[in-house]
């Protein structure tokens, strides 16, 4: 082999890819083999996903507060709108999506889509979705060196999805109706 010749390490997307299609069909598997504890293994890995997505929507806000800091242009804004658009790639797309397929198989199968508490968390999840959207506008934003918001308000909406998830898991738990 030439020594010149390196291969081609695969895009995190597709490492991320593969990591996600991997994982689906070893919990396909596992469910197929044990189908008495499908609803385990479904919320185990609904509740992965969830804590995937709110790490990711957590980190991405205080990423836009750092870019705001740095010029246009310069090698830290560079590495910076890599680390965002990774980031939303790699982690807080797939992230939601396992959690919304999840999370609507357990309210479906489960629960019917009985229970204020559900629609309660329901709507709290259509929101933060919707918070997801206006972050991932803001990283093409960003990408396009046209960011629209101050760091103070990064700041701000920082903590959005913060009171979200605190919403959500007080009715999940405590299931106030």
């Amino acid at each position: 082999m030439n020594s010149a010749y390196r291969p081609r390490a695969a895009s995190p997307a597709v490492r991320a890819a593969i990591a996600i299609a991997v994982t689906v069909a070893i919990l396909a598997a596992v469910i197929a083999t044990t189908p008495g504890q499908a609803y385990l293994w479904i919320k185990s890995l609904h509740v992965v996903a969830i804590i995937s997505w709110m790490a990711g929507m957590l980190y991405l806000p205080r990423l836009f507060v750092n870019h705001c800091s740095v010029a246009v242009g310069s090698p830290e804004s560079v590495l910076l709108k890599g680390m965002e658009q990774r980031l939303l790639r790699i982690i807080l797309n797939p992230a939601m999506i396992i959690a919304w397929v999840t999370g609507l198989w357990m309210a479906w199968s489960v629960f019917g889509f009985h229970g204020g508490w559900l629609h309660g968390k329901l709507a709290l999840v259509l929101v933060l979705s919707g918070v997801h959207g206006h972050l991932s506008a803001s990283v093409r934003a960003f990408a396009e060196d046209r960011n629209r918001y101050s760091e103070r308000t990064w700041r701000v909406l920082n903590e959005v999805p913060a009171l979200l998830m605190i919403g959500i898991v007080v009715l999940v738990i405590v299931k106030p109706f």
